[in-house]
Formats: C-alpha cells, structure tokens, sequence
C-alpha cells in the first residue's frame, strides 16, 4: 500500500502558475508508474498527466499540453505537476495516484489515491 498527499493548490489569478507535490510513503514509490487527475463539481474525474515508473517517459491530456509538466524524484519519492498559463477551465481537485496498470489514462487503473488539493483560477 502506498500513502499519498498533494500539496500546492490555491488561488491564483488566469494566467499565473502553481506547482502541486504529491508526496509518497508507504512501499516503493519507484515501483509505480504515476498520474494527475483532476475532478470539477459536476464533472467526471479526469485524466490530467502520467509518468512512467522508470524511463519518466510522460504523456498528457489534450486540453493540458505545453501549459503543464509533469515529473518525478524517485530519491525524495515525489512527483510534481508544473503548471503555466492557467486557465479558468483547470479549476478543479487535483489528485494524483499510483498505477501498476499499463493504461495510464484511466482513473480506473489507479489503485492508490490522495486526498486531492484545490486548485481554482479566477478569470
């Protein structure tokens, strides 16, 4: 079982950037490829970014694409979400989570999740 926390979400203006954490304990972080979701009120969660648990090969959502950047640091068992040029359509709870699962888009393959972080930019 792995435990998981995000941290890094606010308030902050279209435009501007914040950086989430998702920091790891419990068994081998590194053995886990890894994803950001995200879910708005009324919405569907969905897919946001993933990385792979060895190469950090990445793979992102359309709607996200050259404004964030995911990444990992296997020695400190974190991974990260830059995100640039936010838009008020990103406001929503960021999760992030653990996969063994080979389809890295689906909230369904994920097995271990955080508590998510609030992230809301205002237009």
């Amino acid at each position: 079982q792995v435990q998981l926390v995000e941290s890094g979400g606010g308030l902050v203006q279209a435009g501007g950037s914040l950086r989430l954490s998702c920091a790891a304990s419990g068994r081998t972080f590194s053995y886990f490829a890894m994803g950001w979701f995200r879910q708005a009120p009324g919405k569907e969660r969905e897919f946001v970014a993933a990385i792979t648990r060895s190469r950090g090969s990445t793979f992102y959502a359309d709607s996200v694409k050259g404004r964030f950047t995911i990444s990992r640091d296997n020695a400190k068992n974190t991974m990260y979400l830059q995100m640039n040029g936010l838009k008020p359509e990103d406001t929503a709870v960021y999760y992030c989570a653990t996969t063994s699962d080979a389809s890295l888009t689906r909230p369904s393959a994920y097995s271990n999740w955080g508590q998510g972080t609030q992230v809301t930019v205002s237009s």
